[in-house]
């Protein structure tokens, strides 16, 4: 789909707040809840925008350790192991890497107790599992959801 600076202007008011009225994004734009509305739709119908979200502050409902892990899958098996890390709480992310690790997946655990028996009560028993290694994150200074809509979008 072909978007126009209306469409990414539209894009951006939601990434930042996915409860903004099309009437206050009109506004914002300076046309009519009604265009806004149509472009919102063609985008949902276009697969550009995906879904509305609710940003869950992990601490504040008991996640409070989040961690990467990189694994090394045996070849063959990755779609299997792919299914199964879909099904097992914690895991937020699975990513398909190159470098030194077949996977990256980000993943939440209430303490370090939790954390070791997502990691080998769970992880380390599927089949196809080869090693992993786990990065603790310390902090997250920055993170977003929001896409840079000036870069990689056709004119």
């Amino acid at each position: 789909m072909k978007l126009d600076d209306t469409d990414r202007a539209i894009l951006k008011a939601l990434q930042a707040n996915a409860r903004t009225p099309f009437s206050e994004i009109a506004r914002q734009i300076d046309m009519s809840s009604a265009t806004v509305h149509d472009r919102v739709n063609r985008m949902e119908e276009a697969g550009v925008i995906t879904g509305y979200h609710a940003t869950v502050n992990p601490k504040e409902v008991s996640l409070g350790i989040s961690a990467f892990v990189g694994l090394r899958v045996e070849q063959g098996r990755e779609k299997d192991t792919l299914k199964r890390l879909e099904g097992i709480d914690g895991i937020q992310e699975v990513h398909l890497t190159t470098g030194s690790w077949d996977v990256m997946a980000r993943v939440y655990a209430e303490d370090a107790d939790s954390l070791r028996e997502l990691m080998f009560d769970n992880i380390a028993q599927m089949d196809g599992f080869a090693r992993s290694q786990t990065m603790v994150v310390l902090g997250s200074p920055y993170e977003s959801e929001e896409l840079p809509l000036e870069m990689g979008l056709e004119e």
